[in-house]
């Protein structure tokens, strides 16, 4: 078996140990599901419910996805802005970090009062929510490109353009796929933020839905739902930067010539 393969194996014996255990030790304490539910009452929980729960699964990966989108594009222009230059690097960075420090859970009334409540106020939030790591990553990225690089672009007599194009952004891209990795949870963080507060569909609104019902296995099942799309956007980009950034890592084998 391949190391690869193991590892995989390891990672999902690991997520069935977890389940199993969380079952038994609610069966033996005799735990109630207002409380804990066992993770097979989540399962038939979701099986029951999965014509309603679905609507509102797809609601928030839309409005997740779409904001996370204008969150990449904001980031990075914006990081470009901010990592190009010393002088902006330096005087918007105690900005940016002000702005990642206000709640945005006290930012969503105010879009609902500019907006309306539905999706465009989660789709803000969502953006707001994730843009600071993809904006910090790719201006930390261009500020630290190798001045000896740069050097050699000018001796080619390069504009500053062409050493964003060919030297800045290819070594700010480990940067910029390691933020974006953070930045997808928490966009799911900030729509199910809006969702609870000021939408009618979506896993949030659906979980606050089911909390004021004390339907305890409903609010679990849409934790599962939002961990589960969490995992499966995360890995995905995991694999993109592998294909993408693949140069920038350590080659473990390497094949010796007889």
């Amino acid at each position: 078996m391949s190391p690869k393969a193991r590892m995989r194996l390891t990672s999902t014996s690991l997520i069935l140990g977890f389940f199993v255990v969380w079952e038994l030790l609610c069966i033996i304490f005799k735990v109630r599901d207002i409380v804990v539910p066992r993770p097979s009452q989540i399962l038939e929980t979701l099986w029951t419910y999965a014509p309603a729960i679905w609507p509102h699964a797809f609601q928030t990966i839309y409005t997740t996805l779409v904001g996370f989108a204008i969150g990449i594009v904001s980031g990075v222009l914006l990081g470009v802005l901010v990592g190009s230059s010393k002088l902006a690097y330096e005087v918007a960075y105690p900005l940016l970090i002000g702005f990642a420090s206000i709640p945005k859970v006290a930012v969503v009334p105010i879009l609902v009062l500019w907006f309306g409540s539905g999706t465009v106020p989660a789709i803000i939030t969502a953006a707001v929510t994730c843009v600071f790591p993809i904006i910090v990553n790719v201006a930390t990225g261009l500020a630290t490109t190798e001045p000896e690089l740069e050097d050699v672009m000018r001796t080619l007599r390069a504009s500053k353009l062409d050493i964003l194009i060919n030297v800045g952004l290819p070594r700010a891209m480990p940067y910029f796929f390691a933020s974006l990795k953070v930045a997808v949870t928490l966009a799911f963080v900030g729509t199910v933020i809006s969702e609870t507060v000021a939408s009618n569909r979506g896993i949030g609104n659906l979980m606050m839905i089911a909390s004021s019902r004390f339907d305890v296995p409903l609010v679990f099942a849409g934790l599962l739902i939002l961990a589960v799309m969490g995992v499966a956007l995360y890995a995905a980009f995991s694999v993109i930067e592998a294909r993408v950034t693949g140069w920038t890592r350590r080659q473990d084998n390497f094949s010796m010539g007889g």
